[in-house]
Parts: structure tokens; C-alpha cells; sequence
């Protein structure tokens, strides 16, 4: 009889032979500055590097965006494909790694205001930008314009977790919030600067029993990113440390990253493009409510 262990695993290597579907993967933190752009632009990196079709959404306005992070300058954000002025492939930009950078940021923020035209065309745009992309990463903004993170299905969210006193705490708020607003019941978790693996896996620990005694959460934890100087480096020379340095310890940790994100389930694509369906499901929430008259 086959073990748990040999069940697993062949359930890991089914889901690694079978053809690539689309992933789509929101990766958020708790507020600016705890590293969440920093882990979807070495994700990504790391999952084009293993040959996957990577496409980031960059939800933020902020100068240390995923595209500024990559020197890319965009010019132009979704909304202008949306409203006509330019094509979607005139928005979209290609990093060096072979990574996909669309920013989206204005047309999240727009979401409320667009026509039913304009809604059509939003959804012809990310229709036609993800044809073809084997996983799409959401850098979701911090002040609730995500694509991804206001919703309560199964689209999975990586939330990136700081070891710090301040980091734990705002991690949990956040986790609690989206529990009880949102409905979410299962977030997976990467433990980003972590000194060593045991302080990760003791921070997530902690985090995973308070989370699952007093809000009915599960957490999944992912890996970890170790502190790391070569990371650091990367940054300010707006590469992907897998390409910049690879033999650095967090290059290794961001590979393995990758491996266990593509265990993840992924989103069925029968009728339909995946992150269509995550984009109908926003814009009937954003969709304004009717006026009554009496």
C-alpha cells in the first residue's frame, strides 16, 4: 500500500508532467516596504528562467513599482488601451529575463467608473496579454485597488510575511481583516529577511496556530527569503538576483519558491480565459449600485 509521503509525491510529479495551465497568484503585504514587489520580480525572474511564461500585473503607482524595480519606464498603463488611445501591446513592456510587465494600476483605480464598453475592452485586453502566459503575478497595490485580493474564491494569495515585531503585526491585521471582510480562508505565506530557516519556520508556526485558533484560517507555508547583501545589490542594479548572481542564497531560495508555486492548483480554463473569469468576478463588485426610485 502506498504511504501519505508516496501519494504526495506522485500527486506533486502529476501535477509537474501535466500541460502548464494558467496560474494566477496575487502576492501582497501588509503595507509598503515589506518586500512584496521585490518577491514578484525575483519570482518571476526565477519562473522565466525555468521556462515558464511569466506576466506581472503592477498594480502600484509607486516609484519602486515592478517596473521601475526593472528599469522599464513605462509610459502607459492599461487604462489607455481600455479607453481606445493605445493597443494592449503598447502597453505592455518585456524585462530582459524574459518576464512580461503590464501595468494596471489606474485602470484598477478606474474600475468603478468604466463603461460597459470600456469593461468589455479591459476584459478583450487581459483576454488577449495572457494568451499563451503560464503563470500571472499580481503586484497587488497596498490600498485596496488588487485585482486579486478582494476577492474570497480560490485564486491563491501569497502574502509576504516580515520576521519583525512590526511585520508579524501587520501581517495578522491584515489577515484578519480579509477573514472576516473578505471571506478568505486560506492564504500562503512567504517569510521574507529571515535570518535562518528556523526563524521562518518558527515565525509562520506561531502565525499558522493563532490564525487557524481564532479566525479559521489556514496558512501554507511556501519558503523563505534569507537576508541576503547580493539581493540588495540586485536591487540597485534593477536585475533579478537569479540573474544578477545566482549562486546567492536567495537566488536558491527564489528557485525553490518557483518549484513549489507551480504545485499550486491551478485555475481551470475550460470556457474561458482564467484571469477573465477573476475580472468579471471584480467588476460586478465594483460595478456601482443602481438608484432606486420611489
Amino acid at each position: 500500500m502506498l504511504s501519505r509521503r508516496d501519494i504526495d509525491q506522485a500527486e506533486g510529479l502529476r501535477r509537474l508532467l501535466l500541460p502548464a495551465s494558467l496560474r494566477v497568484v496575487t502576492v501582497l503585504g501588509a503595507r509598503n516596504g515589506l518586500g512584496a514587489t521585490s518577491v514578484v520580480v525575483n519570482l518571476a525572474a526565477a519562473l522565466a528562467h525555468a521556462g515558464k511564461e511569466v506576466l506581472v500585473l503592477d498594480e502600484n503607482l509607486t516609484h519602486d513599482n515592478a517596473a521601475n524595480t526593472l528599469a522599464l519606464k513605462p509610459r502607459y498603463d492599461l487604462i489607455n488601451a481600455v479607453r481606445g488611445d493605445k493597443h494592449w501591446r503598447e502597453v505592455m513592456l518585456q524585462a530582459a529575463s524574459g518576464m512580461h510587465v503590464l501595468p494596471v494600476a489606474r485602470a484598477m483605480q478606474a474600475l468603478s467608473a468604466l463603461s460597459e464598453m470600456e469593461r468589455e475592452r479591459l476584459l478583450e485586453c487581459l483576454n488577449a496579454a495572457t494568451h499563451g502566459m503560464n503563470v500571472v503575478l499580481v503586484d497587488a497595490a497596498a490600498d485596496g485597488h488588487s485585482v486579486c485580493a478582494s476577492l474570497s474564491g480560490d485564486e491563491p494569495l501569497l502574502l509576504v510575511l516580515n520576521p519583525t515585531a512590526n511585520g508579524i503585526t501587520e501581517s495578522y491585521a491584515l489577515l484578519k481583516q480579509m477573514a472576516a471582510h473578505n471571506g478568505r480562508q486560506a492564504f500562503d505565506i512567504v517569510v521574507n529577511k529571515a535570518r535562518n530557516e528556523q526563524e521562518a519556520r518558527a515565525v509562520f508556526d506561531n502565525m499558522s496556530q493563532v490564525a487557524r485558533r481564532h479566525l479559521q484560517v489556514r496558512l501554507v507555508y511556501l519558503g523563505n527569503i534569507p537576508q541576503d547583501e547580493k539581493l540588495r545589490r540586485s536591487t540597485q542594479l534593477c536585475r533579478p538576483i537569479v540573474e544578477a548572481f545566482p549562486a546567492a542564497p536567495a537566488s536558491q531560495a527564489f528557485g525553490e519558491l518557483a518549484r513549489n508555486l507551480m504545485l499550486l492548483p491551478a485555475l481551470e480554463n475550460e470556457g474561458g480565459n482564467a484571469l477573465t473569469k477573476v475580472m468579471q468576478r471584480l467588476l460586478r463588485q465594483a460595478q456601482p449600485p443602481s438608484v432606486v426610485h420611489y
